[in-house]
């Protein structure tokens, strides 16, 4: 079967690949998950657009991997975050929040696909996070996610709060 990736998938490809694959792989794990699209003539005028997306977002190579690396060097993100009050999260904090912490920190944009949380953050303190710029270049920084008095008084206004 002949698809169009529409996202990066590991060990096959990245968006606006066309790549050969075996027929229940296709149908049944990357067309119904939106990671392809089936290949048509029709399909092929849309791989310039895919592509364009792609080099967008998608660091450029070792020397824009490094100078991003450069940027991120000494970032200290912060994560204002809902808790309990013995520290424990309410849920836990993901890799599009990191990301989004990054780029209110002053940092790059960070595709939340390439960062890398090795165990859930799920308590309030310092913790350390990855970001894969590059197949040879991935940097980690520390980000610290806090009780934010906001989220706290927003949590007893909605009658959450912890009982004494």
């Amino acid at each position: 079967m002949k698809l169009i990736l529409t996202a990066a998938v590991d060990k096959l490809g990245v968006a606006g690949d066309v790549v050969e694959v075996k027929d229940g792989y296709g149908r049944n794990f990357l067309v119904p998950r939106g990671f392809a699209i089936r290949w048509t003539r029709g399909g092929e005028k849309q791989i310039s657009g895919i592509q364009r997306s792609r080099d967008a977002r998608e660091i450029r190579g070792l020397d824009h991997a490094a100078e991003v690396r450069t940027q991120l060097e000494g970032l200290t993100i912060e994560l204002p975050v809902r808790a309990g009050d013995t520290g424990k999260l309410f849920g836990a904090v993901t890799p599009s929040d990191v990301a989004l912490a990054v780029k209110r920190a002053g940092g790059p944009s960070v595709d939340k696909r390439a960062v890398q949380i090795g165990k859930p953050i799920k308590t309030v303190g310092s913790h350390t996070v990855g970001v894969k710029l590059h197949d040879a270049v991935t940097r980690t920084f520390n980000s610290r996610s806090w009780l934010s008095p906001e989220l706290d008084r927003a949590r007893c206004r909605t009658g959450v709060a912890s009982r004494s």
